[in-house]
This record gives structure tokens, C-alpha cells and sequence, in this order.
């Protein structure tokens, strides 16, 4: 019997497109477009294009009313929230932002929690930015407290530097001790770095997350606290390449909220959203889970198993005349959930049918999959295997 072939983590890359697309602001009110390779189009094209233009805008204006209606009120109804979701939400007021959180459970459906549940959870993530990213240099040089009498004869405290000598033997640079946090300060310094680089090259063509600029400098630095801090908190899975295009989205659209205290703390934000969405598939980032039932070869073989149930020719064209395992076509596909295989602007709309599924984006994810496979097989080429 042939031996599986491993699971392949390569980096994520882009599939090149046929066609030259125009990249906006998902969150602008400009029309997203493209252009055939010659530049041109015939004119009664243009007027279908038009027409299919105006019918979309107008349903996209109706489903913005629904669901600005439902977000007002005072329970959410999360059914009708998640209909019209799955449908593609609207871009422009925020409600993508609003949208997403409630999805994703960060937000509770009655709505005068609200303010109450941010103002906890963005409190709780300062101090998890104030405990876990802290370089030890700051916690090494403690505080000693002397008592000394002022004029008066009052007691008082002055503070200075602990003597070198005082230093505790666990908080000392050389320390090797398991509980160190010079030792764990040491081991993390390579996840970090694989983080860095990762960042960097995260969606290079936005000037969102790409530059010298001041804002996409900050908007890295957000994106490198993020996973840092959820590295630390979960020792089990740390970082593993992809969770960077995973966290993007998310980011972008919390930091383009129009509510400018929200968009403030999209940061915060951002994390809660980040661990509940990967807590539906977070065993898939784990190498030592690879084979068993919670891993990416058992999700890899439903999916194969559901192409099998859906269209049995082309199941058949893939695994029995080209014999393409699936690792290596939906690998990526599933752990990035589709975020590499579409233009940027595409690829939210597709998470508001992903996240609006009850069962999960990752059960959604699988399914929407099968869409993928078909549209791979018509194109006659995908991650440069002819299918």
C-alpha cells in the first residue's frame, strides 16, 4: 500500500487570475470592477453589465435596510441575521463590522450588553498585552521599597532600582529553569520572528497592511500583537504559518468601522473575534493532530467524500486518472478557509456566508469547497495540476 503523502505546510501564495481586477476599498462605495485581458468589452456587454449592476445594488440596499432593522432591535434575531448574512452583507455603515462580531459570539444578542461586554473584554486584552508583551528587562528591574521619614517625621516610601545582586535566581538572563521568563523569553524569540515575516508579507498589494506609512505600520504591529499573545495563551498550537491571513480579515474590517471608538479597539477586538473563529478548527494548525479524527486528513477525506456524493465524475477524474491527492489542492484551501484563493474583496463576501453558517465557517467552509473544485475543474487548472 502506498504511504500517504505528508501534509504539506508550504507559504501561502497567490493563484494567478485571468483577468485584471481593480483592488478597492471593500468598504467604499466604489464598484468593484474588472477588465477583460484586452481592456475592452462590447457594448451590449456593458449594458447587461449595467442592468446586473443596477439589480445588485438595489438588492443590496433592501438586504442593508433588513439588516440594519435587525440590528436595531433590542434582541437580535440571530436566524434572520444569519439569512440575510449568508446572502453577502453590504458594504459601507459598519454593519459588516456589527455583523461579523455577532456571528462570531463577541457580541451577545441582547443589545444593552453591549457596551458592558466590550468595555470587559477590551479591558481584559489590555492586560493580556501588559503581561505577555513585556520584555523581561522591565520585570527583572524591580522596585524595592525603603522606608525613609520626611521633615515631619512621616513615614514615606522611596522606590529604586533592586540591586543586581537581589535579582531573583528565576529572573536572571542566564537562568535555564523551566519557569524562567528570560528561558521563555529565549524560546519565543523564533516563533516571533517567523510572525514578523509572516506580517510583512500579509496581502502585500493592500496599502492597508503594506508600507512605510504610519497607519500600516500600526496595522502590522496590531496584527503581530495579536498572534503573539494568542501564541502565548495557547502553548499547545503557539503559531503556525497561515493564522496571519486568517487574522486579516477580520482586522480589516474592524478597523474600517466607521464607529470611530470601535474602530479604536479593533485590535481587542479583533482577538476575541480571532480565537472563537480558529476554536472551530484550531486542530487543523496542529502537525501532531494531522492524523487523527479532529485533524486536516479527516477533514481533507470528508471533503473528498463529499465531492464523491455531489459529482461523482469529477471525484473519479481526480483521485482514479490523475490520482491528485486532495492534501494537495485543499490543504490551504480549508486551513486558510479561501482566503488566498480569491481577490481580497471577494474573499469577505464569502466569509459572510461562511461565518453565517450555525455549524460553523469551518463546516461551511467544506462545503463551499465543492463549489471551488468544479470552478477549478472548468478553468482546467489548479495549483498547476491539469485536472
Amino acid at each position: 500500500m502506498t504511504a500517504a503523502p505528508a501534509v504539506i505546510r508550504a507559504e501561502t501564495r497567490h493563484v494567478p487570475t485571468r483577468a485584471k481586477a481593480e483592488i478597492r476599498d471593500p468598504l467604499s462605495s466604489t464598484n468593484y470592477h474588472s477588465d477583460d485581458e484586452n481592456g475592452s468589452s462590447a457594448s451590449s456587454t456593458t449594458t447587461s453589465a449595467s442592468a446586473a449592476a443596477a439589480i445588485s445594488s438595489a438588492e443590496d440596499i433592501s438586504r442593508q435596510a433588513q439588516l440594519c432593522q435587525e440590528l436595531s432591535r433590542k434582541i437580535i434575531n440571530m436566524g434572520e441575521v444569519r439569512r440575510l448574512a449568508s446572502q453577502g452583507i453590504p458594504d459601507g455603515a459598519g454593519i459588516r463590522a456589527t455583523v461579523w462580531k455577532l456571528l462570531l459570539g463577541y457580541l451577545p444578542t441582547e443589545k444593552a450588553l453591549w457596551p458592558t461586554e466590550l468595555v470587559k473584554k477590551r479591558s481584559q486584552y489590555k492586560h493580556f498585552k501588559e503581561e505577555l508583551l513585556v520584555n523581561p528587562s522591565e520585570i527583572t528591574r524591580k522596585l524595592e521599597k525603603s522606608v525613609i521619614l520626611d521633615d515631619e517625621g512621616t513615614v514615606i516610601e522611596d522606590k529604586g532600582a533592586l540591586p543586581r545582586s537581589e535579582i531573583p535566581q528565576g529572573e536572571h538572563p542566564l537562568s535555564l529553569g523551566k519557569n524562567s521568563i528570560w528561558n521563555q523569553f529565549f524560546q519565543d524569540t523564533e516563533i516571533i520572528e517567523q510572525i514578523d515575516r509572516d506580517v510583512k508579507r500579509t496581502h502585500p498589494d493592500l496599502h492597508f497592511f503594506s508600507g512605510d506609512t504610519p497607519f500600516a505600520k500600526s496595522n502590522q504591529d496590531s496584527l503581530r500583537n495579536i498572534l503573539i499573545i494568542f501564541a502565548k495563551l495557547n502553548p499547545g498550537i503557539r503559531y503556525v504559518q497561515g493564522m496571519n491571513e486568517v487574522l486579516a480579515p477580520l482586522f480589516y474590517v474592524f478597523r474600517n468601522d466607521p464607529n470611530e471608538e470601535n474602530a479604536a479597539s479593533a485590535e481587542a477586538d479583533t482577538f476575541f473575534c480571532f480565537v472563537e473563529l480558529l476554536s472551530g478548527f484550531r486542530d487543523h494548525f496542529c502537525q501532531q493532530l494531522d492524523n487523527s479524527v479532529v485533524g486536516i486528513r479527516s477533514t481533507i477525506t470528508k471533503l473528498s467524500q463529499f465531492l464523491k456524493e455531489h459529482d461523482e465524475e469529477l471525484w473519479r477524474h481526480l483521485e482514479m486518472t490523475t490520482k491528485v491527492n486532495p492534501q494537495f489542492y485543499a490543504f490551504r484551501w480549508i486551513t486558510l478557509l479561501l482566503t488566498q484563493e480569491f481577490n481580497f474583496p471577494d474573499s469577505l463576501l464569502i466569509w459572510d456566508t461562511l461565518l453565517s453558517d450555525p455549524e460553523g465557517a469551518l463546516e461551511k467552509a467544506v462545503s463551499s469547497l465543492l463549489c471551488y473544485v468544479n470552478y477549478c475543474a472548468e478553468a482546467s487548472t489548479c495549483w498547476g495540476f491539469h485536472f
